[in-house]
């Protein structure tokens, strides 16, 4: 377990992303999202995370209700804020967004300090609970200004207040989130796909600056959609076809990692997890058996010689931190 920055929260080193149980590109059933959180739990995950914009708020029902089986002071769950949804009549689906759902409700991007609230609000109440330990800004590439004028000190006052315990913001890229570590005091930022075997880019400024203000950083998209898992024709990459080039890439890796009798899975979930600031390593998951294979792949120790020969392949850059060496 680690400690969210100065906040208290406590976080598991690996996490659960909900996305996918809010029927991310296809349909989930009930029963199956429900055991993958209960899956979760029995392995050891304690830090849950969702937002409104999964799933039109699916992804809160479901997880609220699986946890509801297990001790409220026993995990950590976070939400979001930014997408405040709205119900419409438009009909039809919302698959142009990612989600395998009825388009029930629109999203309407909203940083304002009544709307981060509005949006709380709404997610407790999905969620079926009466606070959440962390909440996020989500997405604010093109409404930075007022994230960081409107949204920000919002959620900075419900800290204050007691109603959430920690508070950050949560994105696809390193720049912005870098402004949240270095101008705010945020407790913790996602970075999503930015910190992986394929993409070193919270590098150069963000994990330098998380650890220089004692800011926490937890890492998702490890497999960068898919291509990391199982790279191979047509494999995904930031949810589209995978470029030939990094297909190739995560090819080479990959027979790296056979040879040096690992998985290029457990090597792309250590690597994330090696830098100084990074307190946990958020996996999204649609079933048991993709949590049960996570938390093997995780639990694996990597060779140190495999990621040596990274390092003289030029695969990987030479500061890049990775796991320390275990004592045989």
């Amino acid at each position: 377990m680690s400690t969210l920055g100065r906040s208290g929260v406590e976080v598991s080193d690996l996490a659960f992303g909900a996305a996918a149980i809010g029927n991310l590109f296809t349909e989930v059933g009930e029963e199956q999202a429900h055991e993958a959180v209960t899956v979760a739990w029995q392995r050891g995950v304690r830090y849950f995370d969702t937002a409104p914009h999964y799933g039109l708020g699916l992804s809160e029902r479901r997880l609220g209700a699986a946890l509801r089986e297990h001790p409220r002071t026993e995990y950590t769950i976070s939400t979001k804020v930014g997408r405040r949804l709205e119900p419409t009549r438009d009909g039809g689906d919302d698959l142009a967004n990612g989600f395998a759902v009825p388009a029930t409700h629109r999203r309407v991007w909203d940083f304002t300090a009544d709307g981060v609230r509005r949006t709380l609000e709404a997610s407790l109440e999905r969620l079926g609970l009466d606070r959440v330990d962390v909440v996020y800004l989500h997405d604010p590439d093109d409404h930075a200004e007022q994230a960081f004028r409107e949204g920000y000190p919002a959620l900075e006052k419900l800290r204050s207040e007691g109603v959430i315990g920690a508070i950050g913001a949560g994105m696809n890229q390193t720049g912005v989130l870098t402004r949240f570590v270095r101008d705010t005091d945020v407790d913790v930022v996602l970075c999503a796909g930015r910190y992986t075997l394929l993409d070193q880019h919270a590098l150069a400024e963000l994990l330098p600056a998380a650890a220089a203000r004692g800011t926490s950083v937890v890492i998702g998209g490890a497999f960068n959609s898919g291509l990391l898992a199982d790279p191979r024709p047509g494999a995904t990459y930031n949810y589209a076809e995978a470029p030939a080039e990094l297909l190739d890439r995560a090819l080479r890796l990959k027979s790296l990692a056979d040879r040096h009798g690992t998985t290029l899975r457990a090597a792309a979930l250590a690597f994330c997890a090696a830098p100084e600031a990074v307190a946990s390593v958020l996996v999204g998951v649609r079933s048991a058996a993709e949590i049960h294979d996570c938390a093997d792949q995780f639990a694996a120790r990597v060779p140190t010689a495999f990621w040596q020969e990274l390092r003289d392949t030029g695969l990987l850059p030479a500061d890049a931190p990775v796991p320390a060496e275990e004592p045989s």
